[in-house]
């Protein structure tokens, strides 16, 4: 199975919800992150996300929702926010024993949105 992409060695779709509910429950309990969810539905959200990470790990599902910068407009994200959303993905990562390779390969991915979603530099 060495053609096997990220999508399948984080274990298909779901694998890939499985960590993506893990990453949103640590993301809800961060008073620092959690505000940005408050008036989000979390399911709507957690199956969105599910079909983004699925997109950009090389899986079948097609990402069909507003580009980065468009999404996050308005919401003042800054680095230090972008930065403790993604150690919470790489923590959920880490709980379902996805290897540092594959890790950084999904973290990677995910660094390649931050210019489109932060928005307020830190202070």
């Amino acid at each position: 199975m060495t053609d096997a992409t990220l999508y399948d060695r984080l274990g298909g779709k779901n694998g890939v919800g499985a960590v993506v509910t893990e990453f949103y429950d640590r993301v809800l309990d961060d008073e620092r992150v959690a505000h940005h969810f408050s008036d989000t539905d979390m399911s709507d959200q957690r199956a969105h996300q599910t079909q983004f990470l699925s997109a950009v790990t090389g899986g079948p599902i097609r990402y069909e929702g507003a580009d980065m910068r468009t999404a996050h407009e308005g919401m003042e994200i800054t680095d230090a926010e972008f930065d403790a959303i993604a150690t919470h993905l790489d923590d959920a990562l880490v709980a379902f024993d996805v290897d540092d390779g594959d890790r950084e390969a999904v973290l990677g991915a995910v660094e390649s949105y931050r210019e489109a979603i932060v928005e307020t530099p830190n202070p």
